[in-house]
């Protein structure tokens, strides 16, 4: 394209998806477990009741969406991905 080089680079992020030079999905399933807890660690601070009625609702609502986004894109394959997000899930009932 009119004699410009391209610069090479080791990871791009678009539409908040992270795409590697080797199409290794890892960064995007931390950074969505990171998310998920920070936002799981919001509701156990700011709700003092545990009841099922209340956390259910604020999990499927603030922490499901973080751990459910791209997953048509993000297919978890990896063992070590899919115990990073049923980890989270498994805090929720701590």
């Amino acid at each position: 394209m009119n004699e410009t080089k391209l610069e090479r680079v080791r990871q791009e992020k678009d539409s908040d998806v992270c795409i590697s030079d080797d199409l290794n999905w890892t960064n995007n399933y931390s950074e969505a477990v990171d998310k998920a807890n920070t936002m799981l660690g919001m509701i156990k601070r700011t709700f003092m009741s545990r009841s099922k009625e209340i956390i259910i609702p604020l999990y499927k609502c603030l922490v499901r969406p973080h751990l459910e986004f791209c997953c048509e894109i993000l297919n978890r394959h990896y063992i070590k991905d899919i115990r990073l997000i049923e980890e989270v899930q498994r805090m929720l009932l701590s």
